[in-house]
């Protein structure tokens, strides 16, 4: 990630951490009341300030479907509490700067098989900015590596074009697209949101219906990746992607539509539905030579942000 622009008298081209630990704190403290009163409301002008990249477009479009199909607001609202919180802070010249809040939510049972750890990414765009949340991933403590730090204790980030792990985190959202497309390139780890998605697509069967699939790589501005390197020589990297599901029907057939889709739709279904999906991934990627170089996804959040009949 490259700064440009920069000018010294703000201290862009210092290399300084992203964030003091109090200030990731309360950058966490912020989205959650955000995104509580928003999730009560089904409001999404309650949390707009407080999303991002991804995680804002997923959140945002969700809760304009929600509005419209709820307008009284969510009468099944449980606050979502995010404690035990690890910051994981890289240094870093220039802006965005960026830190992860490793954290424990009330949303699971808090051991066994079903402990999970929410990872939420915060990104701050410029001196005068905000911290906004733009990656959520939900993973087991299993699966979390360790990450290496720097000499003074703080997390090390991986540059979008390194050529340390197998796959440059840049390359990722290309390469996951047109895996998913054509089977190649093949670097990624057999798996639900790999291979499995791939047998998901090839098997769906529906009389009278035709599917398509296409997927589009999402890898600037907001959507950029961010990574971490492992104490292995790895990286941990959050990277997007877009997806596009195109349902059409034989003569006399209509493609069905829940309350979600019907509430983000334009135009009108007669013979082709069209989702359109943003997706996170959370992948563990190798150092590159070690092992099988098999890139592995730990953890992905899709969600509905746009329908289109015709």
């Amino acid at each position: 990630m490259t700064a440009s622009g920069c000018v010294t008298v703000h201290g862009e081209l210092e290399v300084v951490p992203a964030a003091t630990r109090s200030e990731a704190a309360q950058a966490l403290k912020a989205f959650t009341t955000a995104y509580n009163a928003a999730d009560k409301a089904y409001d999404p002008a309650l949390d707009a300030d407080r999303v991002t990249g991804p995680l804002g477009a997923i959140n945002q479009a969700g809760l304009k479907a929600r509005q419209k199909n709820n307008p009284d607001g969510n009468a099944n609202h449980t606050p979502l509490e995010l404690t035990d919180a690890r910051y994981l802070i890289p240094k870093k010249a220039g802006w965005p700067r960026w830190f992860l809040a490793d954290t424990d939510s009330n949303r699971d049972e808090d051991s066994g098989k079903l402990d999970t750890r929410w990872l939420v990414v915060f990104v701050k765009s410029g001196p005068g900015a905000g911290w906004k949340a733009s990656y959520l991933s939900v993973v087991a403590p299993s699966q979390l590596p360790g990450f290496a730090k720097d000499s003074d204790g703080l997390a090390e980030p991986v540059a979008a074009d390194s050529s340390e792990p197998a796959v440059a985190p840049e390359d990722l959202s290309t390469q996951y697209t047109e895996y998913l497309q054509k089977g190649t390139p093949d670097v990624f780890a057999p798996g639900t949101s790999t291979s499995g998605w791939r047998d998901a697509r090839r098997t769906t069967r529906r009389a009278g219906f035709s599917y398509q699939y296409i997927d589009q790589p999402l890898d600037s501005g907001t959507f950029a990746p961010l990574g971490l390197k492992t104490d292995d020589g790895g990286a941990l990297v959050f990277f997007s992607s877009k997806h596009f599901e195109r349902q059409t029907a034989a003569k006399g057939l209509r493609p069905p539509l829940n309350a979600d889709v019907e509430a983000l739709l334009t135009g009108e279904v007669k013979s082709t539905l069209t989702k359109e999906r943003v997706s996170s991934q959370l992948v563990f990627v190798p150092k590159k030579g070690a092992g099988d170089g098999k890139v592995v996804v730990l953890n992905r959040l899709p969600g509905l942000t746009a329908a289109k009949g015709s």
